[in-house]
């Protein structure tokens, strides 16, 4: 999803909205995104695709 946009022409991709997207897409009443992991995921994917890490806005984490 985050291609698709990058390829679209966006040059900011917000993970959380992103997460909105996923869960649309989920049948009803099906859990299984949890806010919490939003940052990890963001991580994740710039550790994964390294030319990605300006289009993701990251904090500094407070817990390791």
């Amino acid at each position: 999803m985050a291609a698709r946009r990058l390829a679209a022409g966006a040059t900011r991709v917000s993970l959380k909205d992103l997460f909105e997207d996923l869960r649309r897409q989920l049948p009803y009443g099906v859990a299984g995104l949890n806010n919490n992991f939003t940052a990890l995921y963001a991580r994740r994917l710039i550790d994964d695709h390294p030319h990605w890490a300006s289009v993701f806005e990251l904090r500094r984490r407070r817990a390791a």
